[in-house]
């Protein structure tokens, strides 16, 4: 049996960007959370110049599943102008 899958996202708004990038992220959480394998999937933490989200997925593989799905191709879409820099991600199952 796999084990939970936590990962954590920063995104950094471009200056004045944060609230329109923040509303994409609520946007998403609300469709995400709804996929098959999410246990967690929040903010945690929202700065004018940060903003953290935190999730916890039943597996690799459905994170995997989720990564490729279409509510993660709608909030890049959406993200594509308002980020100042690529989304960094950490994943337990990939750290060293």
């Amino acid at each position: 049996m796999s084990r939970p899958v936590d990962v954590t996202a920063v995104f950094t708004p471009l200056d004045g960007e944060f609230f329109r990038v923040k509303l994409a992220l609520d946007i998403a959480i609300e469709q995400v959370v709804q996929e098959p394998g999410c246990i967690r999937y929040e903010i945690t933490e929202a700065q004018e110049d940060r903003i953290v989200l935190t999730e916890q997925w039943e597996s690799t593989d459905l994170l995997d599943t989720h990564l490729r799905g279409p509510a993660v191709q709608d909030l890049g879409e959406s993200l594509s102008a308002l980020l100042a820099r690529p989304v960094e991600m950490v994943r337990s199952d990939q750290a060293a």
